[in-house]
């Protein structure tokens, strides 16, 4: 079975409803990235902080994983799939896709503040209490927060994603800009052999030395044009 690895940005959740950092409506528009998604945000205001990720936790609760994510999840049934996702919703585990690696944390857990990566620490929120209120502490007896990897703070799961890239026969970027790194240097970890697409309704510029087939459509639409070239494709072989 071939392996497809797929590296998923916000444009895969904007058709389910779901703002983003680049989105011009809904949360992030109120607030200035510095107050909610630095660690220099969190010491100076933890309230407002835990109060904006609290929002953002009722609003994905309203969202629906959309066709693409679905589509993705289906195609398990004819690739070993793994998704890398820049994403912190949970659409894809949603939609059924198995294995998900999220590069940006995940908005429903949460973390110490003194130690965020500390698996002791970090748990999933149960669906009655989405909310956290002000001044809840970790086992380890600091802040709770949001187990989210904030802007000038490393990526932990990096080195797991640039490891499934190398494996990859097909490699597929969908609604990214490529311009957050480290993940957007991750085409790169592509061996040469591998077939790489990409998925977007906008023009993207892609900085690789390599052949990189573009699909101008939205994901709902777009993944499922990929599903019928790579058909296509096995037919030929066969």
């Amino acid at each position: 079975m071939k392996k497809l690895v797929v590296l998923t940005g916000a444009g895969m959740s904007a058709e389910s409803g779901f703002s983003t950092f680049r989105d011009s409506d809904g949360l992030w528009e109120r607030y200035p990235v510095e107050q909610v998604a630095t660690p220099e945000g969190w010491v100076a205001n933890p309230n407002l902080v835990t109060d904006f990720y609290n929002g953002l936790r009722r609003q994905l609760v309203t969202a629906k994983p959309n066709l693409g994510h679905l589509a993705l999840a289906e195609m398990e049934k004819d690739f070993d799939v793994t998704v890398i996702t820049q994403n912190v919703d949970d659409l894809h585990e949603r939609a059924g896709s198995s294995k998900v690696i999220h590069l940006h944390g995940e908005l429903m857990k949460v973390c110490s503040s003194r130690d965020p990566n500390d698996p002791r620490y970090i748990s999933t929120l149960p669906e009655d209490r989405l909310e956290v209120p002000h001044g809840t502490l970790a086992p380890d007896g600091s802040l709770l927060r949001p187990w989210i990897v904030w802007f000038g703070e490393a990526v932990p799961n990096l080195e797991m994603a640039a490891e499934e890239v190398e494996k990859a026969d097909v490699f597929v970027i969908i609604g990214s800009s490529l311009n957050v790194y480290p993940a957007a240097g991750l085409i790169r970890f592509a061996p040469a052999s591998a077939r790489c697409f990409l998925i977007d309704p906008k023009e993207v510029k892609v900085h690789a030395n390599r052949p990189v087939e573009v699909i101008r459509e939205v994901a709902s639409k777009g993944v499922l044009t990929l599903k019928e070239m790579l058909k296509m494709a096995a037919g030929e072989r066969d």
